[in-house]
């Protein structure tokens, strides 16, 4: 499953030779005490806790059962406000920075974990020293400083409001803007980036972390950002979030926006993202995605096929948990319970970082070894046979049938994201990498048709300016408002939707009964005739 599935399939072994309970964490802390001795040995079982659950990370597969032992000990020791603070140095320190799924560690943690007090959140920057920290540095330990970037943005996002609003102290600010040079290790200035953006959440922090990016004579963000293309994948990935936060956060006076030079001419089939959260983040170009949330984002393709034998394929930008495959319009996304693709009865995926195939919320493990940036994942569904089949870099696996119990057509590319990943997809707009040789298929792009105002993908703060500045005319459908309401649904008789609309329900939105007929009203005779 997902970002927050909790439980490995076997028991982490040397987790259970230290058993903490509270009486031992309130003899070790002190209740807050400042004895080096105590806080010592507080901070050697925190940092052996947390380096037990990067180490079982890995093989957890279920969300509806208990976290693993050494989450459930962190969460005790954390219950304090002086454990927490041991929790998170713990994690600063030791996390490794070759882990593709360190930076979601911290994550999970800190979700798992009680939120502390304004107080605590306020002495964080000096409990990190980050006064003391030089961001020239980050070559030097960049394990160090990205950690503690992960830190600062995970508690931000979870904190928003007057709390954020404290921990962006000028000391905090001032450490993470100084990261954004070039110079620095890609890796830290990517998740400092990640930090100011989760910040900028709460809009008083928005406006001077915007005051302090414009300071001097070039934006940061603005060299930042040119590595959208770069043949390293850290690189690339820091320019794709500069680009985001030039478009939709930190606007600069007299940058055109992404959008504007898209080259669309032969674009036909890309991400949807009408079909998305606001937290998954969609390059202008519609092919590439990233989600920094703690949650488990989904999205799919704009073209849906219904027979013959269809391929696309997805470059690993990040090597941390990703389902990618097919689901169909009535797949259903939990994001914030962390299901995504694979997780029903009508979608199968492929998650090349734990070695699983899904279907069903059921995993079932795979030979191709853990995939790296730079591989390419090849996805062909073959509606005539029945069967997906999955390949690495060319090399293709077994053949899957599992879904088509349950579905045989709707079909949509489709992947859902963990926290900190990435990839980006070809739909046929450029000539496949390893493309199957012994299977004729079709490529969407071939095949799909777009708008040209369909392929435009506007920043967030536009979009709602559209939205504010539209006018609903009078007897338009009331769920697209584009067209004329002219659907009534029966048996309800419920009306005040189109025709496109009506035909993609099931049940009616205003009572949930169920949906029999859809007949199509005649605005001047009042008579209706049945919609197919």
């Amino acid at each position: 499953m997902g970002s927050c599935c909790c439980k490995p399939q076997a028991e982490p072994g040397g987790n259970d030779d230290i058993f903490i309970n509270r009486e031992d964490i309130e003899f070790i802390s002190g209740s807050g005490s400042e004895d080096g001795i105590n806080s010592a040995a507080l901070s050697s079982i925190a940092d052996k806790y947390v380096l037990d659950t990067v180490a079982v990370i890995r093989t957890l597969v279920d969300n509806d059962q208990d976290p693993p032992p050494s989450m459930l000990k962190l969460h005790s020791i954390a219950d304090k406000e002086a454990g927490w603070l041991v929790v998170v140095r713990s994690m600063v320190q030791v996390i490794p920075l070759n882990d593709p799924l360190g930076p979601a560690v911290i994550t999970l943690l800190l979700d798992d974990c009680p939120l502390p007090s304004k107080e605590t959140v306020v002495h964080l920057s000096k409990f990190l020293e980050l006064s003391r920290m030089s961001a020239g540095e980050s070559w030097k330990d960049p394990r160090l400083h990205r950690n503690i970037c992960v830190v600062l943005g995970c508690i931000a996002e979870k904190l928003a409001g007057p709390a954020s609003i404290a921990l962006l102290t000028h000391t905090t600010l001032e450490y993470l803007v100084a990261h954004l040079n070039e110079n620095n290790h890609p890796c830290v200035i990517l998740f400092a980036l990640i930090a100011l953006e989760k910040f900028a959440q709460t809009s008083e922090n928005k406006t001077s972390i915007g005051k302090c990016l414009s300071q001097g004579l070039n934006n940061p963000l603005r060299t930042l950002e040119s590595w959208m293309n770069h043949t390293d994948f850290v690189h690339r990935q820091v320019g794709f979030c500069a680009q985001w936060c030039l478009d939709n956060l930190f606007i600069c006076e007299g940058r055109p926006y992404s959008y504007e030079s898209i080259d669309t001419a032969h674009l036909n089939a890309m991400l949807n993202s009408n079909d998305v959260s606001e937290y998954l983040k969609i390059s202008p170009d519609g092919l590439q995605a990233r989600c920094d949330a703690s949650s488990f984002e989904s999205v799919r393709c704009t073209f849906q096929v219904d027979s013959g034998v269809w391929y696309y394929e997805a470059t690993i930008i990040t090597a941390g948990v990703m389902q990618i495959g097919w689901a169909t319009k009535d797949s259903k996304f939990l994001n914030h319970e962390g299901y995504g693709i694979g997780d029903d009865e009508v979608s199968v995926a492929y998650d090349g970082c734990r070695q699983l195939f899904w279907h069903n919320a059921q995993s079932q493990s795979h030979t191709h070894p853990s995939w790296q940036p730079g591989d390419v994942l090849g996805s062909l569904l073959d509606l005539n046979n029945a069967q997906v089949i999955f390949y690495l870099n060319g090399d293709p696996l077994p053949p899957l049938t599992q879904v088509f119990k349950n579905a045989t057509c709707g079909f949509f590319a489709a992947a859902s994201f963990m926290s900190f990943q990435q990839c980006e997809f070809n739909f046929g707009k450029k000539s496949f990498i390893y493309p199957p040789k012994d299977i004729p298929f079709q490529s969407f792009n071939d095949h799909a048709y777009l708008k040209e105002s369909e392929k435009i993908i506007l920043p967030r703060h536009i979009q709602l300016q559209k939205l504010r500045a539209m006018s609903v005319e009078e007897g338009a459908c009331t769920l697209c408002f584009d067209e004329s309401a002219a659907i009534t649904l029966l048996p309800c008789a419920h009306r005040g939707f189109c025709n496109r609309c009506a035909l993609q329900l099931d049940y009616c939105p205003m009572c949930r009964r169920h949906i029999e007929e859809r007949r199509e009203v005649d605005q001047k005779s009042n008579t209706e005739e049945e919609v197919t």
